[in-house]
């Protein structure tokens, strides 16, 4: 597995477009399993693929504040991401058998392996919740989702270090879809900053995952391509 080191941001739509880009290019066989990482320098509000902007965020307040609403490719809820939210994304091979040939096996193997790698790195207990959530004394501290293609998936989240959770009742609404756990808490009584560096997180996602420096060529192509037609056109983000 190869880690990149990802190009300048220039803007919040690009690390969607990289997502696509990395698994299309695993796909194709020009690229292989791979790990990245990134944090927004602006506030943004992030859709799953299914979701409805207008039922997920609060449109009028996010023009009113110039916070665009995004659409990634895989599933899952909405998030806003900005400075303090770190994201990892992850693209693996799917083999003919194993917990990685399904989805739920699939979510199951890799959580226990991010949650391994965050507890030791806070020294504290981190559970998994409602499937793809880490939690940190049950409070949500990272979301994860994942896409599949025919050989290769992409497992991507996020994780909140140093966010300013106030904005998040501000830009987002109550979810329409909730994990048991959450018990219908509001935002502020359901997530958490977690006292851990972005680049104490880095270091522990290399060596967890056994990653190496990249040699091959970031696909700046692919995600370009892939941000002019979907992740960077406001009609796809709500098209829903």
């Amino acid at each position: 597995m190869e880690w990149f080191q990802t190009p300048e941001m220039k803007s919040p739509a690009e690390p969607l477009a990289w997502d696509e880009a990395f698994l299309e290019q695993a796909e194709s066989g020009e690229g292989g399993e791979a790990l990245w990482f990134w944090e927004s320098p602006t506030p943004c509000v992030v859709l799953g693929y299914g979701q409805q902007a207008a039922v997920e965020a609060d449109l009028e307040t996010c023009a009113l504040h110039g916070v665009p609403v995004l659409r990634r490719c895989s599933g899952g809820g909405a998030v806003l991401q900005g400075p303090g939210c770190w994201n990892y994304g992850l693209i693996l091979r799917i083999p003919e058998s194993g917990p990685l040939a399904s989805i739920t096996g699939t979510n199951e193997w890799i959580m226990e392996q991010n949650r391994q790698l965050l507890q030791e790195l806070l020294n504290q207990s981190v559970t998994v919740e409602g499937h793809t959530d880490l939690a940190l004394e049950g409070l949500k501290c990272s979301g994860n989702a994942q896409r599949r293609k025919r050989n290769h998936l992409l497992f991507h989240g996020t994780l909140l270090h140093d966010f300013p959770l106030s904005l998040i009742p501000k830009f987002l609404r109550f979810p329409s879809a909730q994990p048991g756990y959450r018990h219908s808490r509001d935002h502020l009584s359901f997530v958490r900053n977690v006292p851990v560096t972005p680049q104490r997180l880095c270091e522990g996602w290399i060596r967890g995952w056994g990653a190496e420096p990249a040699r091959s060529p970031f696909p700046i192509e692919r995600a370009q391509a892939a941000l002019s037609a979907r992740y960077g056109d406001s009609e796809w983000q709500l098209r829903r």
